[in-house]
């Protein structure tokens, strides 16, 4: 049955390699649509600014206002593409809108304040057909003010998947302008956010383009034989399954012994567990693929997950080939006998890496960038356990105050000395452990578990017809037993 579980190795890299080249096409377009944004709207703008692109006097506030609302109304003059204005639910193209708090009195002379945190919406609207525009008469209520947002949206046409011989998606991006002054700390930062929603054309039409049928037949294709792997694979599994309750049973009759739970899974097949998972995901993003081909959905990150990773598994499932000769099968099986003791020391691992976590967010979050949030210490602090920026995180700290600085230090010391020097060794050493059990067994210096010492027993050779049941036409070259008795000649064991 190991060969005919497979028959959709090849064919989930086929499908990731076709459905990434249109990804990769929708992906650049998007990105490459917000940067342009930014550069349009934003207000001397420059690539390397998102960090600090920020304004500190009410004049500039107004003149970044004025100047994204301005480049709006006058876009078909000014961007090289080709955009198309569109109106949102409210029936207004462009609004602009400040929230602040319903009172707000604040007098830091007499250490005195007044405020209801109530917030108020203020929006006008705007038309770029419109003779005057209302945007000028906005009055910003800086002393109460929360945010600034100014929304919009735009159409456009990505047609460079013409190239991969596909129908170009129809592009709805709304954009938003937020000017944040939450802080009310003298620097209002400004950002710029783009939604993309792809939908079907309408009345598309390209020129000498035919439908391409032979990528939809690849497609039936490969969900046929994953199906028929699939059946194949649960096919095999649910034998196993069963010739393993058959050998308990078996065993607690003739021999009053229970079988361990470690013989017990030595029938199912982990591989093809493995195949089934993935031939699983491979249907569904093959369906969901032809879904997008065919312009009914729009979900490319979803499907690119589904088919990587079913790819990822079909190539992983290749190792099991090499299993069949001992020298290359090696990291297989030292992982199999190591993952047990890996499994364990990373939970008492991950205990003291989530203190550290925990600790670095709440302590060093407002003073070092790279704490700023849990998910950013996480990646941080697994970055300096492989030595990654190590004198930058440390640099980093000097400008904090003395307190912090000494905690920071005290901090980052132990955390290194603990997880380098120590952790990742005994991590290590757990492997290297394994590995030297492997070595041992192959040596015949290891005992080797129950289930095989009894399939040992057998002497008879796989052409001597014991091994058949009376109905059995033939056997596997893989087939075991136990010398039987006249009335249990019928009993079958098989590896």
């Amino acid at each position: 049955m190991a060969a005919a579980c497979g028959p959709s190795y090849l064919s989930p890299l086929l499908q990731l390699i076709l459905f990434g080249l249109s990804n990769q096409m929708v992906v650049q377009f998007t990105e490459e649509n917000t940067v342009a944004f930014k550069h349009l709207f934003l207000k001397d703008y420059t690539d390397d600014s998102d960090r600090t692109y920020a304004v500190y006097t009410q004049n500039d506030v107004y003149d970044y206002l004025y100047y994204a609302v301005e480049q709006y109304i006058s876009l078909p003059n000014q961007t090289t593409a080709r955009y198309a204005y569109t109106h949102s639910t409210n029936q207004s193209a462009l609004s602009v809108c400040q929230r602040y708090y319903r009172k707000g009195h604040i007098d830091p002379a007499n250490d005195t304040f007044n405020i209801d945190p109530k917030v108020i919406t203020d929006c006008v609207y705007t038309d770029p057909m419109e003779a005057t525009h209302p945007y000028r008469n906005f009055t910003i209520k800086f002393h109460k003010l929360i945010n600034i947002t100014i929304q919009f949206q735009l159409k456009a046409i990505n047609i460079q998947t013409i190239i991969n011989n596909e129908i170009p998606d129809c592009y709805t991006f709304t954009i938003t302008i937020l000017f944040d002054n939450q802080a009310h700390s003298g620097r209002i930062k400004i950002q710029l956010d783009n939604d993309v929603t792809i939908k079907e054309c309408k009345d598309p039409s390209v020129y000498g383009r035919g439908d391409n049928h032979s990528r939809l037949a690849f497609d039936v294709i490969v969900i046929i034989s994953c199906i028929l792997s699939f059946i194949l694979c649960a096919r095999s599994i649910l034998r196993g399954l069963k010739l393993q309750s058959e050998f308990a049973t078996f065993v607690q009759t003739r021999h009053s012994l229970t079988v361990s739970i470690s013989d017990r899974l030595e029938f199912v097949n982990g591989w093809y567990l493995l195949l089934i998972i993935s031939d699983l995901l491979t249907v569904s993003g093959t369906i969901l693929k032809i879904g997008i081909e065919s312009k009914t959905f729009a979900s490319y990150d979803v499907c690119s997950i589904l088919l990587g990773t079913s790819t990822l598994l079909v190539w992983v499932g290749v190792i099991r080939y090499l299993s069949f000769f001992q020298k290359y099968n090696i990291l297989i099986v030292t992982l199999r006998v190591a993952l047990p003791n890996v499994i364990r020391f990373c939970c008492c691992a991950a205990v003291i890496y989530l203190g550290y976590c925990f600790c670095g967010w709440i302590v060093l979050g407002p003073y070092h960038v790279k704490f700023r949030s849990l998910s950013m210490v996480s990646e941080c602090l697994f970055s300096l356990i492989n030595g990654d920026d190590m004198f930058v995180t440390f640099s980093e700290m000097q400008n904090s105050s003395y307190l912090v600085w000494m905690f920071s230090q005290l901090y980052l010391y132990t955390f290194i000395s603990l997880f380098i020097y120590m952790v990742l060794s005994l991590f290590i050493a757990l492997i290297t452990g394994a590995y030297e059990t492997i070595k041992f067994q192959n040596a015949g210096e290891e005992n080797v578990s129950a289930l095989h010492q009894y399939i040992a027993e057998c002497k008879d050779s796989p052409s001597s017809g014991k091994f058949r049941s009376a109905g059995s036409a033939s056997c596997s070259m893989l087939c075991c037993c136990a010398k039987l008795t006249q009335d249990d000649e019928d009993q079958v064991i098989i590896n």
